[in-house]
């Protein structure tokens, strides 16, 4: 899916070549049909073509492939972004300049997981009726599940599905209890590791609705090891994760160092995936629906990037960095992405 194959010449067929021509030379010269001159030339051919066949099997086991989502919107709102052409990328992964193979606009199928905390206040009951709308509206391409953040895990209601009354019926109000859904970090890398569909052509969206806000970190700290987790999970499943904040807890639970901290350790989820956050201020915001607005005009609006990047090791997640030339266009791709060996079938 990268490029096409090489026309190169196999390293086994030079070196067939090589001894063919290299050994009828040599017993024609002992038998008196060659001059020592071919000889000498079959010699530095059959050394030339050695040579440059061992870079070509050097070159293929450094390099490496890769993909990523990226959405791209006109810079004002109501403006229809236009085309980008694939000529006007450039990509860096892990700091190496990287060769842009592929750049295409997805129609298809979109699966998304709505991922609720269920340690989320009761009050979240005023934005249900949003979010049972968000699903309603859905383009006819999404199959979408509605999950909850429970113990560590992302407890599905059901399957993914195109059929809205599946989803709408598995809606409820959280539990609301502090702490019930232990890290919402915990609940992501479950949802990624068990996600519940075996298509890897979908695309992979998860909306979460969430305080960020890790119990057993409550401060903001940029090596938390269980968002680093939840993050390489997510990006080894291919998955694009929005964040809608909302409180999780009673005043007295909610200092604004926690809030602060439980915002910014999303933004670290969503930046790295593709994705994007949403709040408002330390509150809670008055709707969802301009978050859910924007989010369609995302699903809208994305492309897939294919790239070829150096691998000195094995299949591994990499930072990524996408220069675009587009000055009437804005882009979010991934800072993170899943760099497989070359041939390698990508998950």
């Amino acid at each position: 899916m990268i490029g096409p194959e090489s026309p190169s010449i196999p390293p086994w067929s030079a070196s067939k070549i090589v001894q063919g021509n290299f050994a009828g030379t040599f017993r024609d010269s002992l038998e008196g049909k060659q001059p020592m001159k071919t000889l000498r030339w079959g010699i530095w051919m059959a050394a030339g073509l050695l040579v440059v066949s061992v870079p070509a099997i050097a070159q293929n086991e450094n390099e490496g492939q890769g993909r990523a989502v990226v959405t791209v919107l006109a810079r004002h709102e109501a403006d229809t972004p236009a085309s980008v052409p694939q000529r006007d990328l450039k990509v860096e992964v892990n700091g190496k300049k990287s060769t842009v193979t592929g750049w295409k606009s997805l129609q298809g199928t979109v699966e998304m997981v709505v991922l609720m905390d269920s340690s989320s206040r009761s009050s979240l009951g005023t934005q249900l009726e949003e979010v049972a709308r968000f699903i309603q509206r859905l383009p006819p391409n999404v199959r979408v599940a509605v999950a909850y953040m429970q113990n560590g895990q992302a407890h599905l209601t059901g399957p993914l599905s195109d059929d809205r009354t599946t989803a709408l019926h598995s809606i409820h109000l959280p539990g609301g209890g502090p702490g019930s859904s232990g890290s919402p970090y915990f609940c992501l890398s479950d949802l990624a590791q068990h996600w519940p569909s075996a298509d890897t052509s979908a695309r992979r969206e998860v909306v979460m609705v969430t305080d960020g806000v890790d119990n057993f970190e409550r401060r903001f700290d940029p090596g938390d090891p269980y968002v680093d987790a939840a993050i390489k999970d997510s990006v080894r499943a291919g998955l694009i994760v929005y964040a809608l904040y909302w409180h999780g807890r009673g005043p007295g639970e909610n200092a604004d160092t926690q809030t602060d901290s439980g915002q910014n350790l999303l933004l670290m989820v969503t930046d790295a995936t593709g994705g994007k956050s949403y709040w408002e201020g330390f509150g809670n915001p008055v709707s969802f629906e301009p978050y859910f607005t924007d989010l369609n005009r995302r699903l809208a609006n994305q492309y897939e990037l294919s790239f070829l990047t150096p691998l000195n090791g094995k299949s591994d997640v990499a930072s990524m960095k996408l220069h675009f030339a587009a000055p009437g266009e804005k882009a979010d791709a991934p800072h993170e992405v899943m760099v497989f060996r070359e041939g390698v079938a990508q998950q």
